[in-house]
């Protein structure tokens, strides 16, 4: 959805008659990063992919230049590496990219009882999921609202609506992501730049067939509650693009959300608690 005055070029995207600058997509190399980057090319932008497999963002890179002529930089890097995040601002700068669009997409799932979960795993979930979104975001923001326009994207998850036993650590980084969001987007009204946190359930990506390839309980889920992830990459660029603060892809998804939104959190945590005991994942090692 774009706003009045907005065209596309043979050089990329023309917002208000000035060319927008670079979408910036972390863990773009798969799943919903790799969607994200497809729709973004469709409509025009130049992108910049960003993600630790350097094979699969140069073929995405190729993809996207056959079908829709993108000019797609490829930039690999482990942005839960200590100084992932500032390396790859320093060599965007480099390129003299300007990211108007900035996408925190990368992330981590670990599921299973939190002490039976190495202290090393839990502290990259960290790094990824809360430590990199804020410093990337601490990063480009300012230059965006100096130039009275932007877009951030922050992939939270469902799970960012209540806690989850056996996912403790993952859906805390989560509702710290949609915390973050909200309350920017309320510093940062009038501003020109508008943050959307996507939350899509369980969505058809390597990281939860990863999970379902070790458990039973996750392998025997409906399909019914596992989403597309062209269809919640389509739903997340109409929502960052006409700002919305929150999205939440799929009608089981948005009911599950309003529902513990208006529960005691005695009570949801009870049943998911309830639920979470019944999962072979959570049997201790």
């Amino acid at each position: 959805m774009a706003r009045a005055g907005d065209a596309k070029t043979a050089k990329g995207r023309l917002v208000g008659g000035r060319e927008m600058g670079r979408v910036l997509i972390t863990g773009a190399s798969a799943g919903i990063g790799a969607e994200l980057a497809r729709v973004f090319a469709k409509h025009g932008h130049k992108l910049a992919l960003v993600a630790r497999n350097q094979a699969k963002l140069k073929a995405l890179a190729v993809e996207l230049k056959s079908e829709f002529g993108t000019d797609a930089i490829v930039i690999p890097a482990d942005l839960s590496a200590a100084k992932g995040v500032t390396a790859l601002v320093a060599a965007l700068d480099k390129r003299k990219a300007e990211i108007d669009i900035l996408v925190n997409n990368a992330g981590v799932l670990e599921v299973g009882p939190f002490c039976d979960t190495p202290t090393e795993d839990l502290m990259n979930l960290v790094s990824l999921n809360v430590a990199a979104v804020t410093q990337l975001t601490s990063l480009l923001l300012p230059r965006m609202v100096e130039r009275k326009f932007g877009r951030i994207l922050n992939v939270a998850s469902l799970a960012a609506f209540q806690s989850l036993p056996t996912m403790a650590a993952y859906a805390a980084s989560k509702a710290y992501v949609l915390a973050l969001t909200e309350a920017l987007s309320e510093e940062l009204r009038g501003s020109g730049v508008t943050v959307t946190a996507l939350c899509p359930g369980l969505t058809d990506t390597d990281m939860v067939a990863g999970v379902k390839a070790r458990s039973s309980t996750a392998a025997s889920m409906p399909s019914i509650l596992i989403s597309d992830p062209k269809d919640v990459a389509r739903q997340g660029y109409r929502a960052l693009m006409a700002g919305r603060v929150i999205h939440v892809p799929g009608l089981p998804n948005r009911v599950s959300a309003a529902w513990a939104q208006v529960t005691p959190r005695w009570l949801t945590r009870t049943l998911t608690g309830f639920a979470a005991r019944r999962t072979d994942w959570a049997k201790r090692a």
